[in-house]
């Protein structure tokens, strides 16, 4: 696919990964929609500063995927639909399950509406690996059943199985991307790697996680951009799922052990309840066959955890004050 000119929505736009996505694509030539929630300030989220991009070549568009017709709105005109917005957090979707479901299904059926009527529209829907829940047999493949075991991934299972179904009830031309736990700059300390880092690097003698022994599958975000990219390329992959991980698994301990060694610090690793999961939701092991992404999309990941990590320890040492290292943020 030629990407010059081309008219590309990403919903999410404002957030970790959709606002890579977004400057990828502008980089490429795209003309970028980016869909980013509306409030008091008119933020964009880490969009503000939209450097490194031609000047006009991302337009910030205000709105929320639960209001149908602004969605009608922010799909007209466009060619390719990424479809990044969603809530996110699992510990937050047990206290406020329905507004999961209101954004994460609700909301995905907005922009799907907006894209059956319009003509020939590349829709690609960013799933997670949370909905195999503990996994039956690894690696993972996409044949693999979904079992969610928390509010969050029911949402995004519901919302993947909808996306699916628009493209065999009604033809669009959908393809369902399954990244495993993508990380980098930019997250937040929502997620377990900035979390570490974040205490390691303001001196903490003592790394407080949740815990310790479940293993995760982790993608650099650059990696997880260039699968997004490839599967809106590929005509191939419409009606597909695909997974975006590198088939290598780390328990969240060997995360933490290997965090040190690259950035040759020491901490004691302590376990903190009120960092778990319920015991039954606990997702003991996700790690991905990448095979599909390699034969469908031509996909790879290029950078090793070890690079990964040194990357994001260095983009996070001159923001330290942004990050709270003595707790997730929800």
């Amino acid at each position: 696919m030629e990407w010059s000119g081309r008219r590309v929505l990403v919903t999410g736009a404002g957030g970790f990964i959709g606002s890579h996505l977004a400057e990828a694509l502008a980089r490429r030539g795209a003309r970028v929609r980016a869909l980013v929630r509306y409030t008091s300030t008119g933020g964009a989220g880490w969009l503000e500063s939209r450097s490194g991009v031609p000047p006009g070549s991302i337009e910030i568009f205000a709105g929320d995927v639960r209001d149908r017709s602004r969605m009608e709105a922010a799909v007209a005109g466009c060619d390719v639909i990424f479809h990044l917005a969603a809530l996110i957090s699992i510990p937050w979707s047990y206290e406020a399950p329905q507004s999961y479901l209101d954004t994460n299904v609700g909301g995905t059926l907005n922009l799907l509406e907006a894209c059956r009527r319009a003509d020939g529209v590349r829709f690609v829907q960013t799933s997670t690996s949370e909905v195999y829940g503990t996994p039956q047999q690894v690696p993972i493949t996409e044949a693999h059943p979904l079992q969610a075991q928390s509010p969050y991934a029911a949402t995004k299972a519901g919302a993947d199985q909808l996306v699916l179904s628009y493209g065999a009830s009604f033809g669009v031309r959908a393809t369902v991307l399954r990244p495993f736990n993508t990380y980098g700059p930019r997250q937040s300390t929502r997620g377990v790697l900035p979390t570490i880092l974040a205490q390691l690097l303001n001196g903490r003698p003592v790394v407080r996680l949740g815990s310790l022994w479940p293993r995760r599958d982790l993608t650099y975000v650059d990696d997880t951009v260039a699968g997004f990219v490839a599967a809106a390329e590929r005509e191939e992959a419409v009606g597909r799922t695909v997974h975006l991980g590198t088939g290598r698994d780390v328990s969240i301990q060997e995360l933490a052990e290997t965090a040190m060694r690259v950035l040759g610090l020491h901490a004691e690793l302590e376990s903190v309840a009120e960092r778990t999961r319920p015991e039954a939701s606990e997702v003991r092991r996700l790690v991905s066959s990448p095979e599909l992404a390699r034969t469908l999309l031509g996909w790879r990941p290029a950078v090793s955890l070890e690079d990964g990590i040194a990357r994001t320890a260095e983009w996070m040492r001159s923001r330290l004050g942004d990050f709270r290292p003595d707790e997730y943020a929800v």
